[in-house]
């Protein structure tokens, strides 16, 4: 069976990544592909990959932080005099979120996730009590909570056009979509032993199986739990403020999702997957964060067919982080920071803005995918 197609999107792409999704593309389920232009190297498929297959799925294609998503509510606290309201703003972020391995509330957080079936995979089952301590927690690596200014273009939120003060997050399912990730994995593996070396990351579960629909099963309640910790965060930092949410925006990435496509001039139902893109039907309303120096963006979907109705999850790394622990100091960054209006509570150097692409480029190399509605 030849390869499947894909298309790439952005210019310099990592050629590591292009191999990636070269290997990907060469697999016998594979259907159609497409790379988006914050491409990077992962495990198996790129960050920014795009994958459909056929009755199968790929535990390293979804991700190991399953479901991760970004979040925004826009507030009714308006941004003039901003600057008074810094401590107690300050105050919310750091009394109702937890950040870095392992960490948790003393008092644990409740929502109706920790109710659905956790019996549908061992691991959920196991990881459980896990799970629940660190429900409204965020992790580590690259998720944050932040505060910022939202300038609205037009009606497409809800709301008129103009400045408003708004709260993003992004974060996934913790250490227990983690270790999802790894059981199915491995069991993938087990079950195509003559994968060859570079292929390794994508094997595959059969969706007629039991096996396939375990994972499938436990995926999709890793996407229930990761909107959860979302929106745990969101319910008590506006409760602590005393404020109302005036609308609300999500999407996630690291995912698959079984949709209709035309490959090869037939329509087919496949399996796509979207490690580190984010879903962009016609329409449909989607957030793609820059670096902690640069702006996010609020976009409408274009539906393009082309794209599998995907496009970037963010501006997509240039260096790895054990380079960017050696390369920089926070020195370095504090004035760019400054400079930018950027007050920054807690963060890890392995995530300081010079480690990514601009985020302006890589909205340009999409426009055919996206339309941006607001800057925040």
């Amino acid at each position: 069976m030849s390869s499947a197609t894909y298309r790439r999107w952005g210019d310099d792409l990592d050629a590591a990544a292009i191999a990636q999704m070269d290997a990907a593309c060469s697999l016998p389920i594979a259907a159609r592909g497409a790379l988006m232009p914050d491409a990077h190297v992962g495990y198996g498929l790129p960050i920014g990959g795009v994958l459909a297959t056929r009755e199968a799925v790929i535990p390293y294609a979804v991700g190991v932080d399953i479901a991760c998503r970004v979040k925004m509510s826009v507030l009714d606290l308006p941004p003039a005099h901003l600057g008074d309201r810094l401590p107690k703003l300050r105050e919310a972020l750091l009394a109702e979120t937890r950040f870095g391995l392992g960490s948790c509330f003393e008092n644990h957080r409740r929502h109706a996730v920790m109710d659905a079936n956790w019996t549908a995979s061992p691991v959920t089952r196991r990881l459980k009590d896990k799970a629940s301590t660190q429900l409204g927690s965020s992790g580590g690596g690259n998720h944050f909570v932040e505060f910022g200014l939202l300038e609205i273009d037009d009606s497409s939120l809800g709301l008129p056009a103009g400045d408003y003060l708004a709260l993003l997050s992004h974060s996934g399912s913790r250490g227990t979509g983690a270790n999802v990730c790894s059981h199915y994995s491995r069991l993938a593996m087990h079950l195509h032993p003559n994968l060859p070396k570079h292929l390794r990351y994508l094997a595959w579960l059969d969706m007629t199986t039991h096996d396939g629909q375990e994972y499938w099963a436990a995926m999709q309640l890793m996407g229930k739990y990761a909107a959860a910790n979302h929106a745990m965060i969101h319910h008590h930092i506006a409760r602590h403020l005393g404020v109302q949410v005036l609308a609300d925006i999500e999407n996630h990435h690291n995912f698959a999702w079984q949709e209709t496509h035309r490959i090869g001039g037939e329509t087919k139902d496949v399996i796509v997957h979207r490690k580190g893109a984010t879903p962009a039907g016609r329409g449909v309303l989607g957030i793609i964060p820059g670096s902690m120096a640069t702006p996010c963006y609020v976009v409408r979907g274009k539906g393009s067919a082309a794209s599998m109705h995907s496009a970037a999850h963010g501006a997509g790394r240039v260096m790895s982080r054990r380079k960017a622990k050696q390369t920089y100091r926070w020195p370095q960054v504090e004035k760019l920071l400054k400079d930018r209006g950027v007050i920054l509570l807690s963060a890890g150097i392995d995530e300081v803005p010079f480690v990514y692409k601009d985020i302006d480029t890589v909205m340009s190399q999409q426009r055919d995918l996206t339309e941006p509605v607001a800057r925040f």
